[in-house]
Parts: C-alpha cells; structure tokens; sequence
C-alpha cells in the first residue's frame, strides 16, 4: 500500500535532510517514524501525501504517486499533518457533515462518533471554544471518521491527555484491523507499542 525506495530531500547543496530512505506499509500495517525534531519526520509525511516532491528516491501511495490534488488520491488516503486546521466557527457536527459533503461518504452515526471523541458535550459549541486537546480530538476525529486505505498522522498524540491518548491508540489499531496502512510521526513511547515497524530518522 506504500512504498519509498531511495528517498532524500536535499535542504541545500552539500545538505541533505535524509537520504536513501525504503520503507514499505502493506494494507492493515502500522509503521512509526520517529527521530528528533528537525530530521525530516513531518517532511516525510508531506512527501507520501504528494505535498512535497522529493530531491530524489520513488514514492508510491495507495498503487500511484502521491498528488494531494487527486480528488481518486485524497479519496483513499486520509492525513492529518502539522499544519492541519479546523473552522472555527463550525460545530463538530457541523464539521462531519461538511467532511461527509466533500467526501460523499455516509459516516454513520455522528452522535457515536462524538462520544467516542470525547467531545458529546461539546457537539453544539463551535471549536473556536475548544481547548488544544478538544480541538487535537476533532482533527483526529476528521481524519479517521471516513473510509480511507491509508492513514497518515503527523504527532497525532499533541495536546492530548491520559485518555485522548489512549483513545488514540484505539483509532489506530482500528484503522489497522480494517486494513487501512497507517504511518505516524510521534514521540509517544506507548504507540510503539503498537506498529508493525519503525523508521528511525537522525
């Protein structure tokens, strides 16, 4: 379901942010990349999302190159990166049915989906409201509620406490057992717990 063979960003000309990275993610697989801030973690996601082309290396997502304006790509591939946002205006609700809108994709029950988040009481309150966590919740909501073939998440465990964290850990194993590829970027220890394999990056 993903696949990179010899993968490198260059930021400069002698300097490479990573270079000759392989990694392959089949379908009901989770693969961790970890490292420190600065080695090229979130670039990574950006590259298989076709946000970014890399200097070099093959990329291959859900059978194609990744382009994140294929309406057929964004279809099966499903992201949440560091520079995701919410409308802060709209209500969870109000934000799966626009998901469901733009997806054409019946997402089942909302008000389920809003216990499971953890944000049932805040379903009528617009997410400009939301505390960081709440609103973590919602993005993670949006990004795992609809059918996808692959998940991508970027730092998903940010601003979540004890219990989003371990909410989180369940949206992930239940992508998996659906089939879904998944590749995270985190530095939460107990995620590791959970993957198929990890990609150190230095």
């Amino acid at each position: 379901m993903i696949e990179v063979r010899g993968l490198a960003v260059r930021l400069a000309e002698e300097e490479w942010l990573f270079h000759g990275l392989d990694m392959t993610v089949e379908p009901g697989e989770c693969a961790a990349v970890i490292g420190p801030n600065g080695t090229g973690k979130s670039t990574l996601l950006r590259c298989l999302y076709g946000m970014q082309t890399p200097t070099r290396g093959r990329v291959e997502v859900a059978g194609k190159k990744p382009d994140e304006r294929d309406n057929s790509f964004r279809r099966k591939v499903s992201v949440l990166l560091d520079d995701s946002d919410f409308f802060s205006e709209l209500n969870p609700i109000q934000h799966l049915e626009l998901l469901a809108g733009s997806f054409g994709e019946d997402l089942g029950d909302f008000d389920a989906l809003l216990a499971d988040a953890g944000l049932s009481e805040r379903a009528h309150l617009t997410a400009g409201h939301f505390s960081a966590g709440q609103r973590r919740r919602l993005l993670l909501l949006g990004a795992t509620a609809r059918p996808h073939e692959v998940l991508l998440l970027d730092e998903p465990e940010r601003a979540l406490d004890t219990a989003g964290k371990e909410w989180l850990t369940s949206l992930v194993t239940r992508s998996t057992e659906a089939g879904a590829a998944v590749v995270l970027a985190t530095h939460h220890p107990p995620l590791l717990e959970i993957v198929d394999s990890v990609l150190e990056l230095f």
